[in-house]
């Protein structure tokens, strides 16, 4: 939701509400862009650090309801400035950007020919010529290939 779609009445009770005034028991710090508000209020168990919380729309259902990291991090006081609506919407189009840049990249890995994928072309892989030198190479086999293990008995122990 931007400023602009609000109403004269909504941008007057959103300013209202707003104010930092003595008497208030909650003030209102911000939206985001689905409508949910996020308040802030006095903690009679803690002065020195406030209370913050959100309050949905009631049009959401409960499991629709998704919080930005941003609002997230202000909730959790790990950000000491509520976002703004301009800083919201710029990571809206961080998101969508960034979402374009994977699917442009999954397309260049899927046009690419796979290293596990058998070769198309078997001409260009030379046979193997029968020489000699050859021969001997296949007939040897790995070291470890005639090695047979040994009896084994345990050892008298030491004390």
């Amino acid at each position: 939701m931007s400023s602009s779609s609000f109403g004269a009445l909504s941008k007057l009770w959103i300013k209202w509400k707003s104010l930092n005034l003595p008497w208030r028991r909650r003030r209102l710090v911000g939206m985001d862009l689905s409508g949910t508000t996020f308040w802030e209020f006095k903690d009679p168990l803690n002065p020195v650090r406030p209370r913050r919380m959100a309050q949905q729309t009631r049009r959401k259902h409960y499991a629709d309801i998704q919080t930005s990291p941003a609002w997230h991090q202000w909730l959790r006081h790990t950000r000491f400035d509520a976002p703004s609506l301009e800083e919201q919407k710029a990571d809206v189009q961080r998101q969508l950007q960034l979402k374009h840049l994977a699917q442009l990249a999954d397309e260049r890995w899927a046009s690419k020919a796979s290293y596990l994928d058998a070769p198309k072309d078997t001409a260009q892989t030379a046979p193997i010529t029968a020489g000699p030198e050859n021969l001997q190479k296949a007939n040897r086999g790995a070291p470890s290939e005639k090695w047979q293990p040994g009896s084994w008995e345990p050892g008298v122990m030491k004390r």
